[in-house]
């Protein structure tokens, strides 16, 4: 079975259960294969590693909301698995170069 065969139906079960806890653990017990070579076979496909492409699909979907509604950013960041709307600022300006309040006023 090829390494996409595996990765790219683990990736749509990734985005089905995006707003869950998710880590290399859970993902590795779904597929079936230890970490270290889940991690591997991941970065041979994808290009980058299972944590990369679990926060960039996260940063991805806030952003679209961000856009779509007026929800609170802080409500965003929870959903998404993030433990403070600072730690959510973060990482959405070090992906977006843009706060997210910034982002949803000029997107």
């Amino acid at each position: 079975m090829a390494h996409q065969d595996i990765i790219y139906p683990l990736t749509e079960w990734i985005d089905e259960h995006i707003d869950q806890p998710l880590n290399i653990d859970v993902v590795a017990q779904k597929s079936g294969y230890s970490k270290w070579y889940l991690q591997r076979m991941f970065r041979a496909v994808m290009r980058q590693t299972l944590g990369e492409y679990i926060r960039q699909r996260r940063l991805l979907l806030a952003a679209r909301e961000l856009r779509s509604t007026q929800r609170p950013i802080f409500d965003i960041a929870m959903d998404y698995g993030y433990v403070s709307q600072q730690t959510f600022s973060r990482v959405f300006r070090r992906e977006f170069d843009r706060t997210p309040t910034d982002y949803r006023h000029h997107a």
